[in-house]
């Protein structure tokens, strides 16, 4: 049975990571998952220097999921490259670094110095907001997405991935920009913007008043939206949103994502990656599936 995927000639030994900002850089989880067994693991947003994030309270619990605004909250580079990466060599799953910025200038200088390291992919999130642009995220112009994903790879000595926001009006037309601009891969979707009100306390329930909403209640949105892309662009499509199950991560599968990240799902259950990837193959040997990649989008 073959589990092994292949993202812009990245092997990964199965379809399953972590997203970003939910596993740390597996340094805190190595406890409870085998990071041997991930396809890939992907850290946590880093920038050129460290971010404080938002002011707290930024976590709140909400039907079905939760809203966070941590405000990619992180030590920056100089300390992300001497601590996160050597701790991550030493397993055998590849290192994909989320890149986050303010400016095209952020960007860049962190891809230039993740450039002489040992990681294999490098994800964009593009849904920074962009001081010149008056906070409005990158991702939400398809004007500004190809010509930051063409400026990043014009630099970049790993394969890109541009991690896509759900909060515009034609997600595939975000994805045309960046295949336009370059992408080797496009991952979807980041957090819905949503709210959450302290009626006790008459106030918001994050600092932040908005904060991204995550989890199983996004996730038939998320199944939509790969759809959607897949059909619209030749790049592969990691899919992510709510996916807490083999069967969720299935789902992405066969709407056409060749590989998933579990997201949400690590804060309640450490274990859930691990459980999805034994799901999977259960789901194979059940459906007498020799090949993973015979499953991807073919619900049409």
């Amino acid at each position: 049975m073959n589990t092994k995927v292949n993202l812009a000639g990245v092997e990964l030994k199965n379809p399953v990571m972590v997203a970003s900002g939910t596993f740390g850089s597996g340094i805190e989880y190595s406890e409870f998952v085998d990071l041997n067994k991930l396809g890939a693991v992907v850290t946590k947003g880093v920038a050129n220097v460290p971010w404080p994030g938002n002011p707290t309270p930024r976590i709140a619990e909400t039907y079905g999921g939760m809203i966070n605004a941590i405000g990619l909250q992180n030590p920056g580079i100089d300390v992300f490259a001497g601590r996160d990466i050597p701790f991550l060599q030493k397993y055998d799953t590849k290192i994909i670094v989320n890149v986050c910025g303010k400016s095209e200038s952020d960007y860049i200088e962190v891809v230039e110095r993740l450039g002489d390291e040992k990681v294999d992919m490098l994800e964009i999130n593009i849904s920074c907001p962009n001081v010149k642009e008056g906070g409005i995220a990158f991702g939400q112009n398809a004007a500004n997405i190809e010509h930051i994903t063409k400026a990043v790879k014009k630099v970049a000595k790993q394969p890109v991935i541009m991690k896509l926001s759900p909060n515009v009006t034609d997600i595939t037309e975000m994805a045309r920009a960046a295949e336009a601009g370059g992408a080797d891969v496009v991952s979807l979707i980041n957090t819905i913007t949503g709210m959450k009100i302290d009626i006790e306390r008459q106030s918001f329930a994050v600092a932040n008043k908005t904060g991204g909403l995550s989890g199983p209640a996004v996730k038939p949105v998320a199944v939509r939206m790969v759809y959607q892309v897949a059909n619209a662009v030749k790049i592969p499509i990691i899919g992510m949103g709510g996916i807490a199950s083999a069967e969720d991560a299935l789902e992405f599968i066969l709407a056409g994502a060749t590989a998933i990240s579990v997201g949400t799902a690590n804060f309640h259950n450490p274990r859930t990656t691990m459980e999805v990837v034994e799901g999977i193959e259960k789901y194979m040997a059940r459906k007498g599936v020799d090949d993973i990649n015979s499953l991807i989008g073919i619900v049409k």
